[in-house]
């Protein structure tokens, strides 16, 4: 390992442990030798891999992949937080899904991971005053990854997205820290209504596949609710919510939903 990266490894346990796992992976499949090496061990930090994977996942024939790499250089040097998040999501995802074994699984493979991440640079361009360039992030973060999140939404970290098919997140929706969705979910609007007007989801939510939660409304911390569910109304904390329209079917079943990812309703009907 060269000394910069052995330098920064010390100090980072999670770039640490991708760099560990790349090196395994080169010398198990060595027909992805290229990849790795130029998405991870090339790189002497995990910023540096990020910027270099959202460049490839972005570039097109209508900005190259050198000037968006640029642009996320810039956004990593500017704000230390938006890689802390990224170490947090890529936990997250190695905590909570069962297919995944590494850390460098999510920044390799995982495009709900990828998605999330080109999300917080655009997220970045737009509270710096630069949102043309944060919808250009978000029309290519929808193209490449199915995945449309507006750049002036307010997204924690620790967040997992598994599969990330038809995920959309609107303006003014704000999503807590350790929060997990599975695909399809929509944190959307009920109309033309402007201003505040998308949901709020607290800290530790489980939202299940293809559910739909519409309008400035609040869902309670540590609260569940069930796929395919429309949630129109607040939602308490630590209740499970389903149906359509959905209502409240029960306590939450565990203190940390997004964690144990159990979507089954036993004992709450």
């Amino acid at each position: 390992m060269p000394k910069t990266q052995t330098k920064l490894a010390q100090i980072d346990p999670v770039w640490n442990r991708i760099l560990t796992e790349a090196q395994k992976a080169v010398q198990d499949e060595p027909m992805l030798g290229g990849l790795i090496h130029s998405s991870v061990l090339h790189h002497g930090s995990i910023e540096c891999a990020l910027a270099y994977r959202t460049a490839l996942k972005l570039a097109s024939g209508e900005m190259s992949e050198q000037l968006i790499r640029e642009i996320c250089d810039e956004a990593y040097g500017a704000d230390p937080a938006l890689a802390l998040a990224a170490r947090a999501d890529i936990m997250a995802v190695f905590d909570r899904d069962p297919a995944c074994h590494r850390f460098l699984q999510p920044l390799l493979f995982f495009k709900g991971f990828q998605a999330v991440q080109a999300y917080r640079v655009a997220h970045w361009l737009w509270t710096t005053g630069r949102q043309d360039l944060a919808y250009f992030f978000q029309m290519r973060v929808s193209e490449a990854f199915g995945v449309d999140i507006h750049p002036a939404a307010r997204i924690g970290k620790g967040i997992m997205i598994d599969h990330a098919h038809s995920i959309v997140i609107g303006e003014t929706a704000v999503v807590g820290d350790n929060v997990s969705m599975l695909h399809s979910v929509t944190l959307g609007g009920t109309g033309k209504e402007e201003e505040d007007r998308h949901p709020k989801i607290g800290d530790g939510v489980l939202i299940g596949a293809g559910a739909k939660v519409l309008g400035n409304i609040h869902i309670g911390r540590c609260s569940r609710i069930a796929a395919g569910s429309v949630v129109l109304h607040d939602v308490p904390p630590k209740t499970t919510v389903a149906g359509v329209p959905a209502k409240v079917v029960g306590e939450a079943g565990c203190a940390t939903p997004s964690i144990t990812m159990d979507q089954l309703l036993r004992g709450s009907l």
